[in-house]
């Protein structure tokens, strides 16, 4: 007689197979919704103070990319307006929200990397967030009953 391995199941069982929508992908999609939502909501706050001309970012004299503190301000809030409401619908689970958040996250994360220069710290942060939510929102399937 040979030992079996135990895993509380039937004898001789390794675990239960994989269903496809496991707690780190439903979990992950939930996380991400709500990333993009706060994300969003931080980036209209950006874009608030980076349009009032104040001296929040610093000012700086020649850039590869040539976009005025202002412009920037209204790409950030644009894309920040947009993001609360995909981040919304994902938290609705609507369908059309996962794919708006992929664009969007990658579009934000594009956005993060041309203002590096104005506030260094804060574009790697938020890079890292948009990574994670574009890898939680292409890895996501639903399960379909």
């Amino acid at each position: 007689m040979t030992a079996q391995p135990h895993s509380g199941g039937p004898e001789g069982s390794y675990g239960t197979a994989p269903t496809g929508r496991g707690d780190w992908a439903t979990g992950g999609v939930t996380f991400a919704g709500v990333l993009l939502l706060i994300n969003g909501i931080l980036a209209v706050f950006q874009g608030i103070a980076a349009i009032a001309e104040d001296d929040v970012y610093a000012r700086l004299g020649d850039y590869v990319y040539e976009v005025s503190l202002t412009g920037w301000g209204w790409i950030l809030l644009i894309l920040g307006a947009i993001a609360v409401i995909v981040g919304w619908g994902i938290l609705s689970g609507q369908e059309w929200a996962r794919m708006a958040g992929i664009m969007l996250a990658s579009l934000s994360l594009m956005a993060q990397f041309l203002f590096l220069p104005y506030a260094p710290v804060w574009s790697v942060i938020m890079m890292a967030i948009d990574v994670f939510v574009i890898w939680s929102l292409a890895t996501y399937r639903p399960e379909t009953t």
